[in-house]
């Protein structure tokens, strides 16, 4: 995550939201570079200041949280989106719940309706940040 925002929340929800790294723009340009280099090497860079901060919170998480939300989904629902987040196709999807290329479609469409989501990512992204999987 490259930003200029450095406030608890967003930390954190980028960081369950899937964030290798949480840099600030304002860094110099070569820690920048190194920093990104490191990410996709498999490492998590953070700016000092980002990571002061992530280990405050870790210390004293924030109380509040956001309202989990289950948008009316099924069990079965939430175990395809489980599947979808691991990365896994439709296919291999079907072929794990023993059900049909053409019920894990299905499902699908109504995963969307009730997420109101138009693509696969959108709809994992949305599970996750409503702690659905």
């Amino acid at each position: 995550m490259l930003t200029t925002f450095d406030d608890d929340e967003k930390i954190l929800e980028a960081i369950m939201a899937g964030a290798s790294g949480y840099l600030l723009k304002e860094e110099p340009a070569e820690m920048l570079s190194r920093s990104i280099k490191e990410t996709s090497l498999g490492g998590a860079s953070m700016s000092a200041a980002i990571a002061y901060k992530t280990l405050a919170l870790l210390r004293n998480p924030i109380t509040h949280t956001i309202p989990k939300q289950d948008f009316g989904l099924t069990a079965r629902e939430i175990e395809l989106l489980e599947q979808l987040k691991g990365g896994l196709t439709y296919d291999q999807v079907a072929a794990n719940l023993f059900i049909s290329s053409g019920t894990v479609r299905k499902h699908i469409q109504n995963i969307y309706s009730k997420l109101q989501v138009n693509n696969k990512t959108e709809a994992v992204q949305k599970a996750i940040q409503n702690r659905l999987v």
